[in-house]
């Protein structure tokens, strides 16, 4: 078997093979690659908040990433990515490791590209992503009771069976694509001041920060439930430790490993990171809904709730929230919005 389907040694508790590039792309990658973005996904909108931007007495903008065709932002570095897969894995395929939209992401490259795609999910995984992920024409598998698991596994059938990994950030080109979003913003909304961003596996906040962060004056703030902050301890004490607690209903930020490429990028670039518990992230999906009749995952609504954390820094300025994706189970939203 070749060697490209051997690990390597990897700066975290991941498994990387030799095609993963793990230096950062540069804000002129991002532009490059919006080339490729830019032919398979349409532009989102970026909507002025009434509702928001009077309760924060500031002017508050949402970037619709829920409307792309997958419903969340990571559709944008599967298409980046999958544009770049060569011919040697084009029969066996890309496997990946998702909660959800991940994997959404790189079943639509699959099909996009004509490139076969496994996708190994966790036993409980959300059941509207894991049927959509199959309507894009993936293989689903399910593996474990959390998504390290279901990684874990999928490094091993990578491995194993010579798939091509398609890691959820460890992936210059993926990160590129993630950060196509900012380039929208910068060119619409230049005097923006802050934007508030989800953190899971850390795709998202590291592609504003190499977007809005380096071309504007913009503060990017990351946001994490406290009841998974592996991200935040790798962030504030420069470490790659996986961290034991993962509590989060909010499952696009449910992660324990910190991953080495998008951490190294906010350690150097995030102005500050909110942790935040997950009640305030539930209130967060109730008012987006109530106020705005926008249907928004948990981990989207972690930058809901780091705002109100900096309302008063905030009062007077032009902020925005990326809406990240709206994939959350139909069950769990009906909960949410019908509590008090």
């Amino acid at each position: 078997m070749s060697e490209s389907y051997q690990p390597v040694e990897s700066p975290d508790e991941t498994t990387v093979f030799p095609y993963h590039d793990l230096t950062p792309p540069t804000t002129a990658d991002i532009y490059q690659a919006r080339k490729t973005v830019r032919q398979y996904l349409p532009k989102t909108p970026l909507v002025r908040s009434e509702s928001l931007s009077a309760r924060y007495d500031a002017d508050v903008y949402l970037k619709r990433e829920d409307t792309l065709p997958t419903g969340a932002f990571k559709v944008r570095g599967g298409i980046a990515l999958g544009a770049t897969i060569g011919a040697e894995f084009s029969e066996q395929g890309l496997i990946a490791a998702s909660t959800g939209n991940h994997g959404q992401s790189v079943a639509y490259a699959g099909r996009t590209f004509d490139i076969p795609v496994t996708i190994v999910v966790p036993e409980d995984g959300n059941p509207a992503k894991t049927n959509a992920m199959e309507r894009y024409g993936a293989e689903v598998l399910f593996h474990g009771d959390t998504f390290d698991e279901a990684r874990e596994h999928a490094e091993t059938l990578a491995a194993e069976e010579g798939y091509r990994y398609v890691h959820s950030a460890n992936e210059s080109r993926l990160v590129a694509g993630v950060g196509t979003a900012g380039l929208e913003i910068i060119e619409e909304l230049p005097e923006l001041e802050y934007l508030f961003c989800p953190v899971g596996g850390g795709s998202s906040a590291a592609g504003y920060c190499l977007s809005v962060g380096a071309v504007t004056d913009a503060e990017i703030i990351g946001a994490q439930s406290e009841d998974a902050p592996a991200v935040y301890r790798a962030w504030a004490e420069d470490t790659l430790e996986p961290h034991d607690r993962m509590d989060t209903f909010a499952e696009g930020v449910a992660t324990q490993v910190p991953f080495a490429m998008t951490t190294r990028v906010l350690r150097e670039r995030l102005a500050e990171f909110r942790l935040v518990s997950d009640d305030a992230i539930k209130q967060g999906v109730r008012d987006l809904f109530h106020d705005e009749r926008i249907v928004m995952e948990g981990a989207c609504a972690t930058s809901l709730a780091a705002m109100e954390q900096m309302a008063d820094e905030i009062a007077g300025s032009t902020v925005v929230i990326p809406v990240s994706g709206r994939n959350i189970a139909p069950e769990t939203f009906e909960e949410l919005v019908m509590e008090n």
